[in-house]
């Protein structure tokens, strides 16, 4: 990853996209974790998840954030691989389920172990606009053995109808951004997804977008 061309992208397209186009109410935001090794876990509507994330952050702490993203989406040419790695800083993951575990994870573990924040969409992948869909065991067992590791839950609201799934033209919506205390370690899968699930029901009642089309 470049620090220099990841500035120079968030400073030029990142920023001026985030808070001049779109708008964002901002909830929680002392909450984010400035130093790692810590897990972002954040409900996934749009491509501009990442983006607004991204957003939140200093300058000079920016470059730590390390988004997992799909290697069969991100790497899938030359051109798309090389500023996914480059410029966002992907960590890319395979979603075949033939590698085991460790394979899967060794570059999050990489990662971490670099005192990096890494960005996890538990859910696997962009779900239906303005929809938390069924969250999967991934997150837990990768880091059910870093007691080192924090996991600070965070949902965004309204990127979905700005950009949905499928859809290439943005379209200006307020959105919302809240962001949820560290969670308690667990022993299980089920206790992480449960504490997760309630998490996200919590921030979603923070987000005035929610509530409006509620």
């Amino acid at each position: 990853m470049n620090r220099f061309l990841k500035i120079l992208f968030i400073v030029l397209i990142v920023r001026p996209l985030v808070l001049i186009i779109l708008g964002l109410n901002i909830r929680g935001r002392e909450k984010l974790p400035l130093t790692g090794p810590a897990v972002i876990a954040a409900n996934h509507n749009s491509h501009l998840d990442t983006m607004v994330l991204f957003s939140l952050y200093p300058l000079s702490a920016v470059h730590k954030l390390r988004p997992v993203a799909a290697s069969d989406y991100f790497m899938r040419n030359s051109v798309i691989a090389w500023f996914s790695q480059n410029v966002i800083g992907i960590i890319p993951i395979g979603r075949t389920g033939k590698a085991n575990k460790d394979e899967i994870f060794s570059g999050c573990h990489e990662a971490l172990d670099n005192d990096d924040i890494i960005i996890v969409f538990p859910e696997g992948t962009r779900g239906e606009p303005e929809q938390i869909s069924k969250l999967k065991k991934g997150i837990f067992y990768l880091v059910k053995d870093r007691t080192d590791t924090q996991i600070v839950p965070l949902v965004t609201h309204g990127l979905g109808r700005a950009l949905p799934r499928g859809e290439a033209l943005l379209v200006p919506f307020n959105c919302d951004v809240a962001v949820g205390e560290s969670l308690p370690t667990v022993n299980t899968s089920s206790e992480l997804l449960a504490l997760l699930n309630d998490s996200y029901s919590s921030l979603l009642k923070d987000c005035l977008t929610y509530k409006k089309i509620k």
